[in-house]
């Protein structure tokens, strides 16, 4: 039996805002299994980065919970939430999150370098490899195009090896060839390492490429259906 990686259970977020209660996310609920892939699509405005943050423990549900590797988030300070993300996740961002004062290849250490670990170089060298930004590893991110800073986050989000790793809008900033770059690269990194992808998406194609998809509208799940297109 496969090991459910995720686990979200009647996940409701609510702020308040001014006189009124302003419901984000509405009584979401699924699961995914171990190296399977997952896409969450909707609108502008329909809770996706929302659910994303709360899955990783960013931030905490008015009710419901998340249990990531089989640890409840809920029940967890902020400190223990950030331990979990340290060992088990990964992340790849819209806008490439990377430290401008760091070269290409001292961004993909940084998470090894946060757990103190030893001899990472040789590491983080290899993945810029598989990248294809081996030349570039003392290249600063203004340096970098577009497409090879987000090339770069995805070392660093791989080099833990994360049990899951979550992808919000990695191809937002990006034009069409370096997105089919970024994404061909993503699935191949994911498949060689056997990691669960949660992403988020506006691209129907890119999600048609993951296992499974999981609409949301108005903070309703509305639809979770497998995905009959390219599943990878």
């Amino acid at each position: 039996m496969m090991e459910t990686v995720l686990n979200v259970q009647e996940l409701t977020k609510s702020y308040q805002n001014g006189g009124h209660i302003l419901t984000v996310l509405d009584n979401i609920s699924f699961s995914i299994e171990a190296g399977l892939s997952l896409s969450i699509v909707g609108p502008s405005g329909s809770g996706k980065t929302t659910l994303l943050g709360l899955c990783a423990g960013l931030d905490r549900p008015t009710s419901g919970f998340v249990e990531l590797k089989g640890i409840r988030l809920n029940d967890l300070n902020e400190d223990a939430r950030a331990r979990v993300r340290n060992e088990h996740v990964g992340f790849i961002f819209q806008n490439f999150q990377l430290m401008p004062t760091l070269t290409a290849i001292e961004n993909v250490m940084v998470p090894l370098e946060l757990r103190r670990e030893k001899n990472i170089r040789p590491r983080a060298l290899e993945l810029l490899g598989k990248v294809g930004l081996a030349n570039r590893a003392n290249h600063y991110p203004v340096q970098l195009s577009g497409g090879e800073q987000q090339r770069v986050s995805m070392a660093r989000a791989f080099i833990t090896n994360p049990g899951i790793l979550f992808a919000d809008e990695p191809t937002g900033n990006l034009d069409e060839e370096a997105s089919n770059n970024v994404v061909n690269l993503l699935f191949d990194l994911n498949r060689q390492a056997g990691t669960t992808l949660v992403l988020v998406t506006h691209n129907l194609e890119l999600a048609a490429q993951t296992n499974r998809v999981i609409k949301l509208k108005g903070g309703k799940m509305i639809a979770d259906e497998n995905s009959t297109a390219h599943a990878r």
